[in-house]
């Protein structure tokens, strides 16, 4: 994997509270609106999908291509983010 942004690094140091959907890592204005039309407003409801989909990789990079377009890299960021920040705060 290469390495973190720093909105990554951000993300996964303190816990999520009521961050915008926006904050999550590979996710920037226009995939947060689409998140956000359908009702992924806030990161924890994001990592919410996350959890329901059991942390598999595969299962949330397609939720996630399906549910707002995200591309390959986006995912990865995303998932990424989401399964460090667990792996710190659960």
């Amino acid at each position: 994997m290469s390495s973190t942004s720093q909105k990554h690094k951000d993300f996964v140091a303190e816990p999520m509270g009521e961050k915008s959907v926006m904050a999550l890592a590979g996710i920037g204005d226009v995939l947060g609106k689409r998140l956000e039309e359908k009702g992924f407003d806030k990161a924890y409801v994001v990592l919410g999908q996350f959890l329901v989909l059991k942390k598999d990789e595969e299962l949330f990079r397609d939720w996630l291509k399906d549910t707002c377009g995200a591309n390959a890299k986006q995912q990865g960021d995303c998932y990424g983010c989401l399964r460090e920040w667990c792996d710190s705060f659960l």
